[in-house]
């Protein structure tokens, strides 16, 4: 029961709130990648995986981390991109990484697409009056990743290997 309320409560409200505030900030804090970090060691527990599990699962959070930060390095993405892509990947582990980074990708194409055809038209006065939507339509502004990470989480979630073990525990 624990395994499943993380899995389909706690893992998606944190993906939640990580693209909200990433949409209204342009930042994802620090405290959702940890909390995601500490969930899956509590998933971990209640999923009764074994060590090596346990220890592939974290190999591919280091290896998002690696990816992520090369990313950022780059400057495709930003810093809590990166820790929340690497967060996302300790959860699904190697099995269902490439896809996750594959969806993941598509979501933040479409949203890249959706926020420069946006920025081409002029921003409506009741809406200007907002901040965080001035800070997203301004053209200067980079694009809120953590939106198309935790799309890709969402949708591919119901496949995933941790989906499966959540619902048999």
């Amino acid at each position: 029961m624990v395994a499943e309320v993380l899995v389909l409560v706690a893992l998606p409200l944190l993906l939640a709130v990580a693209a909200g505030w990433d949409l209204a900030s342009f930042t994802i804090p620090n405290f959702l990648s940890l909390a995601l970090l500490a969930l899956f060691a509590v998933f971990a527990v209640a999923a009764h995986l074994s060590l090596p599990a346990i220890g592939w699962h974290f190999l591919a959070g280091f290896a998002g981390l690696f990816i992520g930060f090369a990313l950022f390095a780059l400057g495709w993405i930003g810093g809590g991109d990166a820790k929340l892509f690497a967060a996302v990947t300790l959860w699904l582990g190697f099995h269902d990484m490439a896809p996750y980074a594959l969806l993941a990708s598509v979501f933040g194409g479409v949203l890249t697409l959706g926020l420069m055809l946006m920025r081409q038209c002029p921003l409506p006065d009741a809406l200007a009056r907002q901040g965080w939507i001035t800070r997203l339509h301004d053209a200067r502004s980079g694009i809120p990743y953590g939106v198309a990470l935790a799309a890709g989480a969402f949708a591919l979630l119901p496949s995933t290997e941790i989906f499966r073990l959540a619902a048999t525990v």
